[in-house]
């Protein structure tokens, strides 16, 4: 199981290409999303933050991003070119975002990379989480990052106990994976590209590419695209 199963780093991140390796598990892109930050050496755009909204510590934000209202964003933090940011956006520290993507009203982010395009637009939480190119979370989705006991993450795939050695890890999407409204990603779910887990649903575990996770974990394949 390998990050390039998953996504690829698009060409609007390759400043932080050193940091992301495409033959490592994906889970292991959580642990060098600081590290990217704290090494990066471009030069920070010219940013005069508008009303309402609040920007502490680095921050590299691109000319074209569009804040609709009032945001909170806590460096380091590296926001890529047309995306827009929500009213009520918290952005607390380690996040990573590419290039046309949404930070929704109301949602939190910390210590997460989203790809191109990724759509995050109402209400959700994603924390220690990588988002793949054009990965969509419906309203209300919380990525949750923390088992009760607090012990380390692990994740049983395909016939394989994977040791993650983290203790917080919320969810790794592939490109065009897709959640529904009010989902709840339990720690260490991880899901391949263009994955559905449906609306309302608890998903934990391992769902493979093109297949979608129902109530209970009930799982489907999706028909393939012409």
């Amino acid at each position: 199981m390998l990050a390039s199963d998953f996504f690829e780093l698009p060409a609007s991140l390759s400043i932080f290409q050193s940091h992301f390796s495409a033959d490592v598990p994906p889970w292991e892109w959580l642990k060098q999303i600081a590290p990217a930050l704290q090494a990066c050496s471009a030069p920070r755009p010219h940013f005069a933050p508008p009303p309402g909204v609040i920007v502490e510590g680095l921050a590299w934000i691109d000319p074209s991003v569009r804040f609709v209202g009032a945001a909170t964003l806590i460096g380091p933090v590296w926001i890529g070119a047309n995306t827009e940011v929500r009213p009520g956006a918290y952005v607390r520290g380690n996040v990573i975002v590419g290039e046309g993507a949404v930070l929704g009203n109301s949602c939190e982010f910390k210590n997460c990379l989203l790809l191109d395009r990724v759509q995050v637009p109402h209400f959700s939480y994603v924390g220690d989480s990588v988002l793949g190119n054009a990965a969509h979370l419906g309203a209300g989705v919380i990525c949750s990052n923390l088992r009760l006991d607090q012990k380390q993450i692990t994740l049983q795939a395909q016939g394989t106990l994977h040791r993650t050695g983290l203790r917080k890890f919320g969810a790794i999407l592939g490109d065009q994976a897709e959640v529904g409204c009010n989902a709840v990603l339990q720690p260490g779910a991880v899901l391949g590209r263009r994955a559905l887990v449906m609306p309302l649903t608890a998903f934990a575990g391992y769902l493979a590419p093109a297949t979608i996770a129902y109530h209970r974990n009930k799982v489907a394949t999706l028909p393939r695209r012409d």
